[in-house]
């Protein structure tokens, strides 16, 4: 099989592997669907996030002169162009494809959504803990503030907020950059600002104008926050995970499958959503608490990701 080569910051890949970048893109994009799931949590399980970063990064001046000096494709090769474009291909694919069924298994089935993702982000956290060489006082100081953030960031107030194509972008460059941070959901900071449903209701219909307005604030905010993101893994990279690492850890309250609504809101069509949810355990939940099922799905979403690991240590075994 002939190798496309690049000289940008990815590696040489055949169609083959391009193929499995578009598979873990669009594992981002189901992630980044549900509020409370991060898409760079699985982009850092699947062993692709600083390639992530470092290709967004590469998007500058200095590309961009590469393309008027030497033409199209040493822009291409110098942004990783074929493994964004796989990545953003797979992302696109499954929030298109997957919004409606995520939008009706939220509704009916969320106990059992949540359990999966519940065991998926507990063995995730453990996953990138042990990436950091060496646990010690400050970076153990780091991991619990990013904790401690994570954890506020789930118990704030969702707010009500016009819909205003300026803030649609807006809310799109915010978005974004906790869509690649593992642990911080871009979908949860959207429900937070009040667009959430607004935005997936605009994905689901098609709304061309919002829909482009949301990708044009997004790329914004993308390009902006990865440098910074970059920088920080390749100066401070032991610190910067630990950080990442309890970003997750502080999101599972947002994601325990038992939740009782304490508050709700009317949105702009009259339909009532719940606005603010306190967890409860299992026996206090006021409906069927599906006991069998979470437990097995969220062991599933737990093994999963071992599992995963195991692969991909295999992979890179046989590449050696």
């Amino acid at each position: 099989m002939e190798t496309i080569q690049t000289e940008g910051p990815g590696q040489p890949r055949g169609a083959k592997e391009y193929g499995l970048v578009v598979l873990k893109g669009i594992a981002m994009g189901a992630a980044d669907v549900v509020p409370g799931v991060s898409g760079g949590t699985i982009a850092f399980i699947s062993g692709i996030y600083q390639e992530l970063l470092l290709s967004i990064r590469s998007i500058n001046l200095a590309s961009a002169r590469l393309l008027f000096q030497r033409g199209p494709k040493a822009f291409w090769q110098a942004v990783n162009g074929n493994f964004l474009l796989a990545l953003v291909s797979g992302i696109a694919f499954s929030i298109l494809s997957l919004a409606k069924l995520f939008k009706y298994l939220l509704e009916f089935h969320p106990i059992e959504v949540w359990s999966f993702f519940f065991g998926l982000i507990v063995a995730s956290t453990v996953y990138v803990a042990k990436t950091v060489s060496r646990w010690d006082a400050p970076k153990l100081l780091a991991g619990l503030a990013g904790a401690a953030l994570a954890y506020w960031i789930t118990i704030a107030t969702p707010t009500q907020t016009p819909d205003a194509l300026w803030f649609v972008g807006l809310s799109g460059a915010i978005a974004i950059c906790a869509m690649i941070l593992p642990g911080i959901s871009g979908s949860f900071i959207l429900l937070l600002m009040g667009k959430y449903i607004y935005v997936l209701t605009a994905l689901t219909e098609l709304n061309l104008p919002v829909i482009f307005v949301f990708i044009a604030g997004a790329a914004i905010g993308l390009l902006s926050f990865s440098h910074l993101l970059s920088w920080l893994l390749q100066r401070f990279h032991d610190l910067t995970v630990a950080v990442l690492a309890g970003f997750m850890l502080g999101s599972l309250n947002k994601v325990w499958p038992w939740k009782r609504v304490v508050e709700t809101f009317t949105d702009r069509h009259g339909h009532v959503q719940p606005l603010v949810e306190a967890n409860v355990l299992p026996g206090q939940y006021a409906g069927d608490p599906a006991l069998l099922w979470a437990i097995g799905l969220s062991l599933f979403g737990f093994g999963l990701i071992f599992a995963l690991e195991a692969i991909a240590d295999r992979i890179k075994k046989n590449q050696a």
